[in-house]
């Protein structure tokens, strides 16, 4: 080996990031597409201009900013954010992050737990969460995809405020592709059609969307930008989230 190749890099982190993540905002106002729950008169604007986080539940579909919007609410509240996946996790993975929890607040710390698939936890699960919710060990930011007046029960629920996330619209897809164009300094090659294609096809699912302009930017430079098929565009993503049919009832 030259001794030139011991320094290369074998590995680049940042581009080896989904583009979600490297465009992940770093302040509540650069979010979009939420506007009824983060703007200065909405529920979470008031909760982070009083500094008064209270817990809650994000309801939405996939790609519409929960995880974003409950790191920033951990930063603007300066709580430590504790990630936990009801997937992956158990009661005794809880317990850990409960006892972490209760040792920080000692020392002034405090704790944003978010639990992403929150409804994929059982009742007993749940209700473990119930006592530290109430003393204030840890804020709980729970999301889920799914209607919590029917995957949560009764008793997290009245110590939490449900709010609704809504499906991205065009101009909020049109602005993430915007961002990841400035991001790779390169335009997409895609005419105005295909461009509106493109953002039909994602479905209000902003991960999605920002995942199919990356496999874009990978095709060959031309001159001649793409078009979209001559076939009507559906909605191939729909079918990803069973709840973008169901009537949303507000809390």
């Amino acid at each position: 080996m030259e001794p030139h190749e011991a320094s290369l890099p074998l590995f680049d982190e940042e581009a080896a990031r989904p583009p979600a993540d490297r465009l992940r905002p770093t302040r509540l106002d650069n979010v979009v597409g939420q506007d009824h729950l983060l703007a200065p008169d909405a529920p979470l604007g008031r909760m982070v201009a009083r500094q008064r986080l209270s817990s809650a539940i994000l309801w939405g579909p996939p790609g519409a900013g929960k995880t974003t919007i409950a790191r920033l609410l951990a930063d603007g509240g300066d709580l430590l954010f504790e990630p936990v996946s009801a997937t992956f996790s158990g009661v005794a993975d809880l317990r850990k992050v409960f006892a972490a929890a209760r040792s920080r607040r000692g020392i002034g710390q405090g704790t944003l737990l978010f639990v992403d698939e929150i409804h994929r936890f059982n009742r007993a699960q749940q209700d473990s969460f119930l006592p530290y919710v109430e003393d204030g060990t840890i804020t709980l930011i729970g999301a889920t995809t799914e209607n919590p007046s029917f995957e949560l029960n009764g008793a997290l629920l009245s110590r939490t405020h449900v709010l609704v996330l809504k499906r991205l619209d065009e101009a909020a897809l049109a602005t993430l592709l915007d961002r990841a164009e400035q991001l790779t300094g390169h335009r997409l090659p895609l005419d105005g059609d295909a461009r509106r294609a493109l953002i039909a096809m994602a479905d209000g699912d902003g991960r999605y969307l920002l995942n199919m302009a990356e496999q874009l930017q990978t095709l060959p430079d031309t001159e001649t930008p793409l078009e979209p098929p001559r076939s009507p565009v559906t909605s191939s993503n729909a079918h990803r989230c069973p709840t973008r049919r169901r009537k949303a009832t507000t809390t």
